[in-house]
């Protein structure tokens, strides 16, 4: 009996990815997939590899080997700004915000392909300009709502706690309707009970929304909570890969990541 199930292609898949630094291989001949709504974790001991290899899938970093295909097309030769405009958003292990400008202005300008971007459409359709102004303040208000900093709108960013800069760099790459968001160590550094607040609303965006997130977090827990299936890396290589379950009793893991 032939079996005629098919599943769709996964919206991120990465092979063979290679990158060296001196004589240093810091990622070597690594893949990873991501489902489509899935809430997809990376993980591995400190200098695994994580944060290059994620570099690499949006291309902060040049592979010097592999490719990487996003929603169907491959996007390695392209330039960040361009991979970004794929729907494919990353945030960092210290959070980036401009500090001088408001919470609600770092927001602002995360949209992107804004018709006031143009000088001849600012000239010529200043109502235009106006509404989708008004439109985008909407939208950022309602996603600061979201993550909790609506009160904090128009404060400095600089003045904010580290756990709620980290919530400001979600909030601001939802700004640009993202398919993927790379989460990169979204609980290091934070208050424990903002870290809560901080795995219930990507479980509220997954869940209701239907984002799609790939995380690197060293805390089992967050990792173990959120995520469907787990990847692995350990000194730049693919160690394991499956679902939380699998990854707390698979003693390759327990040996190279949890010391066991």
């Amino acid at each position: 009996m032939v079996n005629n199930l098919s599943f769709p292609p996964p919206l991120l898949a990465a092979t063979g990815l290679c990158k060296s630094f001196g004589g240093i291989k810091a990622v070597y001949e690594a893949s990873i997939e991501v489902a489509q709504g899935s809430i997809t974790g990376l993980i591995g001991p400190n200098g695994a590899g994580k944060t290059t290899l994620f570099n690499l899938l949006s291309n902060f970093i040049r592979p010097d080997k592999g490719r990487v295909i996003f929603d169907g097309e491959p996007i390695h030769h392209l330039q960040p700004y361009q991979i970004a405009q794929q729907g494919l958003i990353r945030t960092f292990q210290v959070a980036r915000t401009l500090s001088r400008l408001s919470v609600l202005e770092n927001m602002l300008l995360a949209a992107q392909k804004q018709t006031g971007e143009n000088f001849w459409q600012v000239q010529l359709q200043p109502h235009i300009v106006a509404q989708e102004e008004r439109q985008l303040k909407e939208q950022a208000m309602s996603l600061l709502t979201s993550v909790g900093l609506e009160k904090k709108a128009h404060e400095y960013a600089g003045g904010l706690s580290g756990g709620q800069r980290k919530l400001l760099e979600i909030g601001r790459a939802l700004m640009t309707n993202p398919k993927l968001i790379l989460l990169d160590e979204p609980a290091a550094g934070v208050n424990p009970r903002l870290i809560d607040d901080i795995c219930d609303r990507i479980l509220t965006w997954n869940r209701q929304d239907g984002m799609t997130f790939l995380v690197i977090e060293h805390n089992m827990d967050v990792v173990m909570s959120l995520c469907d299936r787990v990847w692995v890396l350990a000194e730049g290589q693919n160690l394991a890969d499956g679902s939380p379950d699998e990854i707390q009793t698979n003693a390759k893991v327990l040996e190279a990541y949890l010391g066991k």
